[in-house]
């Protein structure tokens, strides 16, 4: 993460369709037209003149921020976000169509009794910020755009279709409106009118209403693809696969050059394009901060990430995806993903157990690649059998950085350029297509473009409660301590009368530092060790201190114990660098988090990468086609 002691959130991207505004240095232009994927012609605002402007010299304009942008997504309370989500689902339909007009507003407003003045203010909060925040209902007054019932009612609606209606049971919707009136009865509360409680319900998707009212049969029937198709991806970025696979190649350590394992790799794929538009590489596995690390990729412009690699290409892929379609790991399931992914109105759908031919498009993609790997020194091959008498480690010679590189110059000057079968073009030359449109069909214009990529990687970092003390915080046994908490100690909740919690965010590759949200100033705060002198370590480090602290009969260590453990390992570590795998894989660990190389701060990495002559990029021409994924 950053070394700044503190900054705003800010969430409002750049929106790159032609009409809107944008800043240039100090100056506002108009978008007049898109050249291409770098730049813009935009009409100066106080001469009227035309210029040529580079995309990523842009920046939003401040007063289309929406004071929403600067609260964590933990501060907002549930009947708020049941508010914003409700919104979303009413503008859904709209945002998923490049192109729609007043018929198809108008309609959707009449379905849901809503004005069409109030759904068009939705859509254009929505576009302007890009995320769901900017649809949380204002505190002051009754706002226009509200649902026309409190949302204590709206709140106890939801309840009842959810325990209720969506329910094998079957019951009527007459019955639900039934349920409803009685509980109000039983609550105190005026009870809404049957027809509101009947248009909540006709709300519900019909895949939903189906699948959750036994129904499995017919959903499926009705809702499964065919093979080689997948639902609504019709578009760049309507569909996006995820997936995580160990590939099959041992690298070598920096120093020594000798074998440390296999590294991991979590791949975003683009179901109408096929184009790959994120990735993340690590020898840990699968986790909620390796799929962060790969959604962050994927949302932020690549340029300053094609040069850390020495990547000589375009890779002109941003913006978040209206749906990300994924397996059913835990990691994919955790609550704060779920939520920052409906934050910036990202559809979460998981495969269907037993249901292969949800994820064939990324995997066969992941096979793919990992054929190509087959032929780089190290490889492990896909089975004992295909090894032979091959010796991996023996043989293993790039490193991770070299190996990165390798795989990034894959995936952009070869496997973006080639022809794809089902396609019928490259999938680089159906991304431009899908953007910029050609003579037989629309495109859908360039995505926002995020302008401040690293802050965007802290809606999506875990989330931890804490009180603050006197002496400051302590998670995992570890204080921390700075000045920005002192006006919160031992401060009470208003609500409860109880030591107030306040949300703090770590990202687990580095817990010297912890980032604290200011609920009033609307800030996140660096918070560091309270003890200056600690040596930093990641979240996998402090646990095996601990694992070492407990086989040696210490369950309740304390901070001392677990860093002089630390310490002792770390020493252990470098004596063995050289005789072990698992010690060399632990000490580059510490290298690649001593790194702090990230997605969203490729250019500020601490130690810079190397590339040896061993890893020679030569072996791009040994390629195959790709035309073989569907």
């Amino acid at each position: 993460m950053s070394d700044e002691l503190s900054y705003q959130i800010e969430r409002t991207p750049i929106n790159l369709t032609v009409g809107n505004y944008v800043k240039f240095e100090s100056e506002h232009f108009k978008i007049s037209e898109l050249i291409d994927f770098d730049q813009i012609i935009g009409i100066s605002t106080s001469d009227g003149r035309a210029k040529l402007l580079r995309i990523k010299e842009l920046s939003p304009i401040e007063e289309n921020s929406s004071p929403s942008d600067t609260v964590d997504l933990q501060h907002i309370s549930d009947p708020d976000w049941q508010v914003a989500q409700k919104r979303y689902s009413i503008i859904k339909t709209l945002l998923e169509f490049p192109q729609y007009g007043r018929h198809e507003v108008t309609k959707i407003a009449e379905q849901h009794d809503i004005n069409t003045a109030t759904l068009y203010r939705w859509i254009k909060r929505f576009n302007t910020s890009g995320n769901i925040i900017s649809l949380v209902p204002k505190k002051r007054g009754v706002q226009s755009g509200d649902w026309r019932i409190e949302h204590e009612k709206e709140s106890l609606i939801q309840e009842v279709i959810q325990d209720y209606y969506l329910t094998k049971q079957k019951v009527t919707v007459q019955a639900t409106v039934d349920e409803v009136k009685r509980i109000c009865h039983l609550r105190n509360i005026e009870p809404p009118s049957p027809s509101t409680v009947r248009k909540r319900i006709l709300a519900i998707p019909e895949k939903e209403s189906l699948w959750r009212r036994g129904q499995k049969e017919k959903a499926k029937n009705k809702f499964t693809p065919t093979a080689g198709q997948f639902p609504n991806a019709d578009y760049p970025l309507a569909v996006v696969q995820i997936d995580h696979t160990p590939a099959d190649i041992i690298l070598v350590d920096d120093e020594h050059r000798l074998p440390l394992g296999r590294p991991w790799i979590t791949l975003a794929m683009d179901i109408n394009t096929r184009m790959v538009v994120g990735y993340f590489l690590s020898f840990d596995p699968p986790s909620e901060t390796s799929l962060s690390m790969c959604v962050s990729h994927m949302v932020i412009p690549k340029e300053d990430w094609l040069i850390l690699h020495n990547v000589n290409a375009d890779w002109p892929v941003w913006g978040f995806p209206r749906t990300i379609h994924v397996d059913n790991g835990a990691d994919f399931r955790s609550n704060n993903f779920k939520k920052s992914c409906a934050t910036y109105g990202i559809n979460l759908e998981f495969r269907p157990v037993k249901t292969p031919r949800y994820g064939g498009h990324v995997e066969r993609l992941l096979g793919t690649l990992l054929k190509e790997i087959h032929k780089l020194p190290g490889t492990t091959f896909s089975s004992i059998k295909d090894r032979d008498e091959y010796d991996s480690d023996k043989n293993a010679a790039l490193t991770k950085s070299e190996f990165e590189e390798w795989l990034v110059n894959l995936i952009c000057r070869v496997y973006h350029q080639k022809e794809h079968t089902s396609l019928g073009m490259s999938p680089i030359k159906k991304w431009e297509i899908g953007i910029f449109g050609s003579n037989n069909e629309p495109g859908i214009g360039m995505p926002p473009r995020h302008n401040d990529k690293q802050k965007l990687m802290l809606d999506f970092l875990p989330v931890i409660y804490r009180t603050v003390q006197s002496s400051g915080i302590q998670i995992d046994k570890i204080f921390y301590y700075s000045e920005a908490l002192r006006p919160w100690i031992n401060a009470e909740d208003p609500v409860t009368n109880k030591k107030r919690k306040f949300i703090f965010r770590r990202d687990p590759r580095d817990i010297s530092v912890l980032w604290f949200f200011d609920p009033e100033l609307k800030q996140y705060f660096r918070i560091p060790y309270a003890d200056q002198s600690l040596p930093g370590m990641s979240l996998w480090e402090l646990e095996i201190a601990k694992k070492k602290l407990k086989e040696q009969g210490n369950t309740s260590a304390n901070e001392a114990q677990i860093l002089n453990a630390l310490t002792y390992m770390r020493e252990i570590i470098n004596e063995a660098s050289q005789k072990t795998k698992k010690a060399r894989r632990q000490r580059q660990k510490q290298t690649e988090y001593a790194k702090k190389l990230e997605p969203t701060n490729p250019l500020k990495s601490k130690i810079p990468i190397k590339t040896s002559d061993s890893a020679a990029l030569v072996l791009l021409d040994n390629i195959d086609s790709f035309t073989d994924i569907s």
